[in-house]
């Protein structure tokens, strides 16, 4: 891959989707990594993620060298480790650490350091315990959302009217169906991780099936005469339409009447006020595993409902419209916006 001689945030949110189905992964966190270093960001702000996102492509492609000299460069370019942002580059660099071989106690003191952000940071239990499960640590991983579950609930239900209960269900906020808040993913990412350990369903598992059926009802209701904005990446569309093909009438017959279909919401959208609008970046493993989780049919509208705001509370997932007009279209095609999505809409 040859980058754009000015990478935009627009070209990051596109690299961050599809390069890891490009024919060279490699090529483009190299790539990355020397827009960064070369100043050739239009904001210098995204070095930072810039660095982060070669690290994650390296990593994933079983480059431990590779990805801990990026993870590393990330956090040099970030303000600060403290940094928020830099949260996700420190779980990177750990797994990196895990993977090279003889760095355990190194990559365990990066995500010590990291633990805090389990109760602040949606992201973070996650990309901890992920970090964690490369090092072979997953019971450890267990053990610290475990406890941060219980630190978080038991402050909220402190504030909120006494010391928790073990009777009666802790004060949980839930958020709204796009931003659900802190106390759901890491009761929901607790649940995966001991689902994978194949320990029993305790009360937390119990809650957070709870939580996430409330999620997929108020998602339902919010979102029953709404587009989801789901994009479904053309290889991803086939084979959603090929697996499923009763969503061919909800996300259209084929790839260029579902981009088609978000165009049109997308404007329709901006005409009623809306802004900062954008679409989100599905997979059919996603939306199958989700109905998994439901026991339900990926067909089904709440379960839909549900994944779409599961997806959308994911910054990563966010692909932002606009794109200017000579930039790449949103679509990942590969052709100029003007040329490509923009006509779509009329």
């Amino acid at each position: 891959m040859s980058t754009k001689d000015v990478l935009t945030k627009a070209d990051l949110a596109e690299l961050r989707r599809s390069a890891l189905g490009t024919a060279n992964p490699l090529g483009v966190a190299a790539d990355l990594a020397e827009a960064a270093e070369q100043g050739r960001l239009e904001d210098p702000d995204d070095a930072g993620d810039a660095l982060t996102l070669a690290a994650e492509i390296a990593e994933i492609r079983a480059r431990p060298d590779a990805a801990l000299r990026y993870a590393e460069q990330a956090l040099a370019a970030y303000p600060s480790g403290d940094d928020p942002r830099a949260g996700f580059a420190r779980a990177l660099r750990a797994r990196a650490l895990f993977r090279a071989g003889g760095r355990d106690d190194e990559a365990m003191g990066e995500l010590t350091a990291l633990r805090p952000l389990l109760l602040t940071q949606p992201d973070a239990p996650a990309y901890v315990s992920a970090a964690l499960d490369a090092g072979g640590r997953s019971a450890t991983a267990e053990t610290w959302l475990s406890e941060a579950v219980d630190a978080l609930l038991n402050e909220r239900a402190t504030a909120a009217s006494g010391p928790a209960s073990t009777t009666i269900d802790p004060v949980v906020d839930l958020g709204p169906p796009d931003a659900p808040g802190v106390a759901f993913f890491l009761l929901q990412q607790r649940h995966r991780v001991r689902r994978n350990l194949n320990l029993p369903h305790d009360r937390q598992d119990d809650l957070a099936d709870r939580l996430e059926t409330q999620l997929v009802r108020r998602a339902g209701e919010r979102r029953d005469a709404e587009s989801d904005l789901l994009f479904w990446p053309r290889a991803e569309f086939d084979k959603l339409i090929s697996e499923h093909a009763a969503l061919a009438e909800v996300y259209g017959p084929d790839w260029d009447a579902h981009r088609g279909r978000l165009e049109k919401e997308l404007v329709r959208l901006r005409s009623a006020g809306q802004a900062g609008l954008g679409v989100f970046g599905a997979t059919v493993a996603g939306l199958n595993a989700f109905a998994g989780r439901r026991d339900g049919d990926p067909a089904d509208a709440a379960v839909r409902a549900g994944y779409a705001a599961e997806v959308s509370a994911r910054p990563s997932a966010r692909i932002p419209w606009p794109p200017e007009r000579n930039d790449a279209c949103w679509c990942g095609s590969g052709l100029k916006y003007k040329k490509d999505c923009l006509p779509r809409s009329r």
